[in-house]
């Protein structure tokens, strides 16, 4: 081929069905920068514009037998161009949407996990300073934080008046809540009994 310049485009696209690479390489220089532009026009990132451009070409190149020789080829890599930028923004929004869903999904159970391990550390913390209590005042007070018991209930159980079962969880929170203070949820607990 002397000149691919001067070639009109249904020219190119003959040499190019029959695997001439003067014929792409000229269909590359005539329309690589128009192309560029429409896919950053779309897009407004320089990358992907670019990868998107030499996708269109790649693809060219690879589906060349099939193109049809009466094709309008601006119109061709224009629309090519147009539904690589679609499919890009497409597969970015999925990605997007997946990535958002996946970071709540993680921060619920992250959150969750965290609420199940401070508990678990609150709870071991508790019982390691009820075990260190009297006796009895150790006994109304498992009964109280452990098995939900009233006061009444407590009482009626240990046969002890409603009066000395309140005193003997008021004198345990005594007890254990300087030890936990570093942890405010203890605090919260005791406050409630």
């Amino acid at each position: 081929m002397s000149s691919t310049r001067m070639l009109i485009d249904l020219e190119l696209i003959a040499l190019l069905k029959n695997d001439d690479r003067d014929a792409f390489a000229e269909i590359y220089k005539r329309y690589w920068t128009v192309m560029y532009m429409h896919a950053l026009k779309m897009i407004r990132d320089e990358d992907d514009a670019r990868d998107i451009v030499q996708e269109v070409f790649t693809a060219l190149w690879i589906k060349r037998q099939s193109i049809s020789p009466d094709t309008n080829l601006a119109g061709f890599l224009f629309i090519s161009t147009k539904n690589k930028v679609l499919d890009l923004i497409a597969r970015n929004r999925v990605k997007f949407e997946y990535l958002d869903s996946l970071a709540a999904f993680a921060g619920a159970h992250n959150n969750q996990t965290l609420g199940r391990i401070e508990e678990k550390e609150i709870m071991a913390a508790l019982d390691r300073e009820i075990v260190l209590l009297p006796p009895k005042m150790k006994q109304v007070f498992e009964m109280r934080i452990y098995q939900h018991c009233t006061y009444k209930e407590i009482a009626d159980e240990l046969n002890l008046s409603d009066k000395t079962v309140k005193k003997q969880i008021s004198n345990a929170i005594k007890i254990i809540r300087p030890r936990l203070q570093h942890l405010s949820a203890i605090v919260l607990i005791l406050s409630g009994l």
